[in-house]
């Protein structure tokens, strides 16, 4: 669970940032369409309110008949428009239609806005156009701005609220995240109770969650357990009682082809030898059985002189050279019940020789005088140590390794060599 949460806020941090850029993206296009079309009206305003302001000292100027055509309209006329950004234009309209342009602003162009009078808005050729006529009817004043400056208004004032639109939505997602992380971790805090969760343990429960829908999950993870924790005891105790059961006629089996030995005539010995042979092995697998699965047992470590713990074990038709610079820190019995079982192996292989060494303090190494396996047979071997999927791809020996390495706190490498086999049991600290 611990390994899925980095997942899971991951999975979340990239929800929040698509949905945050979709919701920038989609509150940038309603801005951006309510700003045009506010600026738009605020700008016509604009136009309107400028042309009622010139409208009044325009209609009752006297000269405004005898003013030339190109006369631009100094500072004793009407006093220029507050933003500075446009033109305006008298025109009269003569009877013939023709347009002529009385007065105008500096900026205002020198041909009439307007061909024929037209109040209110419209467009000319690069202006937004807004007409009034004058007190006396014959003259007409146009207001104009430029559809450029409109433009650079529209995007400044959209820009701006782009700019904190995107501000609100940076400072949302910061919260999201922030807000995310902060109702996670519960989650990682059950995770860490888990990995230091025995089920094992008489009476191991998680306890009472800190959120109240956490509740459930506690429940069902200990039912979980208690599941578990029956079903291992269980397992436990049938694995002991067998092996109780089956040590005892097995001693007697080989009690009994010993005598055989003895009495039998030459030609039948080196059959009752190959029977004792697998009986002994048949002894060993069921005395490892008994150690590993022991009801109830917690692991006893000690250290260990693995020297003198192998001296002690029964194995024959192999010879074993022991370079062990340190002791180990182990459980004695698991031990011996992996390096028996281990022995097999090297036995059923081929092997007349198995070398045990200590390449670190809590490393078990033993290199055997076999055929070995191939570099593809060793990954597969490897990879299945690694799973713990034991059926169909390692024998009992390794499997039984395997476990008692795990019971340590490691696991059991197998190294590339040269010649032979090799296992590692890493024994963990």
């Amino acid at each position: 669970m611990s390994k899925s949460l980095p997942s899971i806020r991951t999975r979340l941090a990239q929800a929040l940032v698509g949905w945050s850029l979709l919701w920038t993206v989609a509150v940038s296009m309603a801005v951006w369409l309510a700003v045009q079309n506010e600026v738009d009206e605020l700008l016509d305003d604009t136009l309107q309110a400028a042309a009622e302001v010139l409208s009044g000292p325009l209609s009752n100027n006297p000269q405004a008949e005898s003013l030339p055509a190109d006369h631009d309209a100094g500072s004793e006329h009407p006093p220029p428009l507050p933003s500075g950004r446009f033109a305006w234009q008298v025109v009269r309209y003569a009877a013939n239609s023709r347009a002529e342009v009385l007065m105008r602003s500096p900026a205002a162009p020198t041909s009439a806005l307007r061909d024929s009078p037209s109040p209110a808005f419209g467009d000319a050729p690069g202006w937004r156009v807004f007409g009034m006529s004058l007190a006396d009817g014959r003259h007409w004043l146009y207001v104009a701005q430029s559809h450029e400056e409109r433009h650079e208004a529209q995007l400044e004032v959209a820009f701006s609220a782009a700019l904190a639109t995107l501000a609100v939505a940076l400072l949302a997602h910061l919260w999201l995240r922030a807000r995310v992380r902060h109702e996670l971790l519960p989650l990682q805090r059950l995770a860490q109770h888990l990995r230091a969760h025995d089920p094992a343990s008489t009476g191991a429960t998680l306890g009472k969650a800190e959120r109240q829908e956490l509740q459930p999950v506690h429940a069902a993870i200990d039912a979980l357990a208690e599941r578990l924790a029956r079903r291992l005891a269980q397992e436990r105790a049938f694995t002991s009682h067998a092996a109780h059961a089956l040590r005892t006629p097995l001693a007697g089996i080989d009690a009994q082809l010993a005598v055989a030995l003895r009495e039998c005539p030459p030609a039948l010995q080196p059959r009752l030898q190959r029977v004792r042979t697998a009986a002994g092995r048949l002894q060993r697998v069921v005395a490892a059985l008994l150690t590993l699965f022991r009801s109830g047992a917690e692991l006893q470590r000690q250290p260990l002189d693995v020297a003198a713990l192998i001296s002690r074990l029964p194995v024959e038709g192999l010879t074993i050279e022991v370079q062990v610079p340190q002791a180990l820190s182990a459980d004695a019995d698991l031990l011996a019940a992996a390096l028996l079982n281990l022995f097999d192996n090297s036995l059923r292989n081929s092997a007349t020789q198995v070398t045990v060494s200590t390449p670190t303090a809590t490393t078990l190494r033993l290199d055997d005088n076999g055929p070995g396996v191939s570099a593809g047979r060793r990954s597969e071997l490897q990879r299945a140590l690694a799973a713990q999927a034991y059926e169909g791809s390692t024998g009992l020996g390794l499997m039984l390794a395997d476990l008692i390495a795990r019971a340590h706190g490691g696991v059991v490498l197998i190294p590339d060599v040269s010649r032979g086999f090799a296992v590692e049991l890493r024994l963990g600290y």
